[in-house]
């Protein structure tokens, strides 16, 4: 069975970007030490074009062959003219707005979203699944994320867009490791309690 992995990038105080969901202050932690662990550890889990700049767009997929992600974390992509922004993987974007999609790789799930990624993880072979978020997408599928790597950067944001929506029911992770970096950011990975 396929993992469902939640890779995320938050604040201090758990927030993914700012109450718009702008998560630029983020970037400005993307020293030589971390996006070596990046492009190392987790090249999957950036966009083409970030694979390009570090020069590992030429890596076979390792970890993830598949990304889903929400329709406000895709749009940011969008608003720059990239249709897809994760062309090394298959692309799943939950929205029940978008309607048709506008790049071939990209499939919309407009509904039973929570089904679509059961079939993902029921797949036979192939690698893991990179949930990119945003906080809906992954209050929807709480149940279903096997492993969550909380990439944590020394912000506190005060307010803003939190890792899950709202209205969870208390699920439990097992902490399985702790990287720490130069520059105050601290890569934690949990695994699911079950």
């Amino acid at each position: 069975m396929r993992k469902l992995s939640y890779v995320i990038a938050c604040s201090l105080d758990g927030f993914i970007g700012d109450e718009h969901g702008d998560a630029s202050a983020m970037f400005r932690y993307l020293d030589e030490e971390y996006s070596a662990f990046l492009a190392a550890e987790l090249p999957e889990t950036l966009p083409t074009q970030a694979r390009k700049a570090l020069g590992v767009d030429h890596l076979e997929n390792r970890r993830f062959d598949t990304i889903v992600q929400g329709r406000a974390s895709y749009e940011l992509a969008l608003r720059e003219g990239v249709t897809s922004p994760f062309g090394h993987l298959r692309e799943y974007v939950a929205s029940r707005s978008l309607g048709t999609s506008p790049h071939p790789n990209v499939e919309i799930v407009a509904d039973d979203l929570t089904g679509r990624v059961r079939a993902l993880k029921a797949e036979d072979g192939g690698l893991d699944i990179f949930l990119c978020g945003g906080a809906q997408v992954a209050g929807e599928l709480l149940d279903e994320i096997d492993e969550l790597v909380i990439k944590s950067y020394p912000l506190v944001y005060g307010k803003g867009m939190p890792m899950f929506a709202t209205g969870l029911d208390l699920k439990e992770f097992a902490l399985e490791s702790v990287r720490t970096f130069g520059n105050g950011v601290v890569v934690r990975t949990y695994g699911r309690k079950r």
